[in-house]
């Protein structure tokens, strides 16, 4: 079988956890009468501080209800360059919302508050306004990469002192939490609107949630009845949403362990490889599609991230036996290829 390193969304339910999705109690959701959704709701709203969390089949559908509560067509949000909401998610903000994104090229995708600050603007009949600030904790393309908590605040107080919502994208904000040890409570308090992942690091089979602002679930949940986001019984999902959240956060510090054995390893014979911070490696290289051809080969998927960088994640469903196999794997394509020749 081979060792899977493209993402943390490859992880398989375990026996324990469909027994859990099984024996489910479910109700029809869209009538707002499944209790196991309204236990995951309840209990996500509790982690970060939020009055309550709206359970999405998505994190990008998570991402665009969350920021179209804070910008209305037209208007403008500022991000990343590299965030995920314009790097992945085909333009849907655009395409079903009419949001302006400004981006914000910045070092491993971590925001300089000075920097943003000059960047917003008020708006007029000449001049789009800026309406929100997105942040992404953990960042995907900066390679796993923590905000500071310190650099949250001020990003928040920046938008707080221009009147302006901020959206925190979470989708890894589980690594986020183990890597540093800041409570959950305390990145949900520098958040307007926030998304949040179970089917990443925490490994169940789907859904995220979305944390509106007080008063603004009902609008969160037409927004998702818009997007075509609206389920029936799927306490199933919540289920195996629960059980990862349960049973798999405790244990995300063995896979920014088993990252930085790997890092330590490609490292050790040459390669350009980043230092990861969380889960995700990032190795430079010039011909990336190739070496993960390559790897493939030879049992080992991972990711070419674009044409000279390479992606590797560590999850749930991969050993440090498995680690170690797949970084001699790497390091013999890496020794292997024209670049090194």
């Amino acid at each position: 079988m081979a060792i899977d390193l493209r993402s943390d969304t490859v992880t398989k339910p375990s026996p324990a956890m469909r027994a859990a999705m099984a024996a489910a109690e479910v109700g029809d959701d869209q009538y707002g009468e499944d209790p196991t959704v309204r236990r995951l709701e309840e209990t996500i709203a509790a982690l970060f501080g939020f009055e309550d969390a709206v359970f999405v089949p998505t994190g990008i559908m998570a991402n665009h209800i969350g920021i179209r509560m804070l910008v209305a067509p037209g208007e403008e949000l500022l991000c990343d360059a590299d965030a995920h909401i314009v790097a992945h998610e085909n333009g849907g903000l655009a395409a079903h919302a009419g949001i302006q994104t400004r981006t914000l090229p910045s070092a491993r995708g971590l925001m300089d508050p000075a920097s943003l600050a000059t960047l917003i603007r008020a708006g007029d009949r000449y001049t789009v306004g800026t309406r929100a600030l997105e942040v992404e904790n953990t960042h995907n393309r900066g390679g796993g990469t923590v905000y500071p908590i310190s650099t949250l605040r001020e990003i928040r107080a920046l938008a707080d002192s221009h009147n302006i919502g901020l959206h925190l994208d979470g989708a890894r904000i589980w690594n986020a939490h183990t890597a540093t040890g800041v409570p959950l409570s305390d990145y949900g308090a520098i958040a307007t609107t926030m998304a949040v992942c179970m089917s990443k690091g925490l490994g169940a089979p789907a859904g995220s949630l979305v944390l509106p602002p007080p008063g603004h679930a009902e609008q969160a949940r037409t927004l998702r009845r818009r997007l075509g986001g609206s389920m029936r019984q799927s306490g199933i999902l919540a289920a195996g949403a629960l059980h990862a959240l349960t049973h798999n956060l405790d244990r995300l510090s063995q896979d920014h362990e088993n990252a930085q054995r790997i890092a330590n390893t490609l490292r050790s014979t040459g390669a350009r490889v980043r230092d990861p911070e969380t889960n995700i490696i990032l190795i430079d290289v010039d011909d990336a599609p190739s070496i993960a051809a390559t790897c493939s080969t030879h049992g080992v998927r991972i990711s070419p991230f674009g044409p000279k960088l390479l992606r590797i994640v560590t999850h749930l469903d991969v050993s440090p036996q498995d680690c170690d196999t797949a970084a001699d794997v790497v390091s013999t394509a890496l020794m292997q290829s024209p670049e090194r020749g």
